[in-house]
């Protein structure tokens, strides 16, 4: 059974990081990182491909989070900078599966992280910034 768990959310001042944590146990094909806020629904931020390490971000992060991965460790991590009270959410990390009746996440120029794609997440960390 695939399963996720996230850490390293918390509280931080505006301009601040965090790294947050995906620990992963099973196969997959690519982790993305999202996240929702209140009354908001669920975005893409970043994802990275579990073969070739190819990562795709959405506009909204880019420049300011990086998704990486420590296949050693099987954990993947989102390095936020730059934080902003606009930043404040749950963030979850989620897994595209080994599964094959599903969509798959793709990557390259010109793709986005594609939600329908992940079929298993984690319980979400909260990332409040705030003064």
């Amino acid at each position: 059974q695939l399963q996720l768990a996230e850490s390293g959310g918390g509280w931080v001042q505006p301009g601040g990081s965090l790294r947050l944590s995906c620990a992963v146990s099973g196969e997959t094909r690519a982790i993305g990182w999202f996240r929702q806020a209140p009354g908001k629904e669920r975005e893409p931020l970043a994802c990275i491909s579990s073969n070739t390490h190819q990562a795709n971000y959405d506009n909204l992060v880019k420049g300011r989070f990086t998704i990486s991965r420590d296949n050693a460790q099987s954990t993947v991590y989102l390095q936020m900078n730059g934080l902003g009270p606009r930043d404040t959410a749950i963030y979850y990390c989620a897994a595209d599966g080994p599964g094959s009746g599903s969509p798959h996440q793709l990557f390259g120029p010109g793709y986005g992280c594609y939600t329908p794609a992940y079929d298993y997440w984690g319980q979400g960390t909260q990332v409040t910034v705030s003064s």
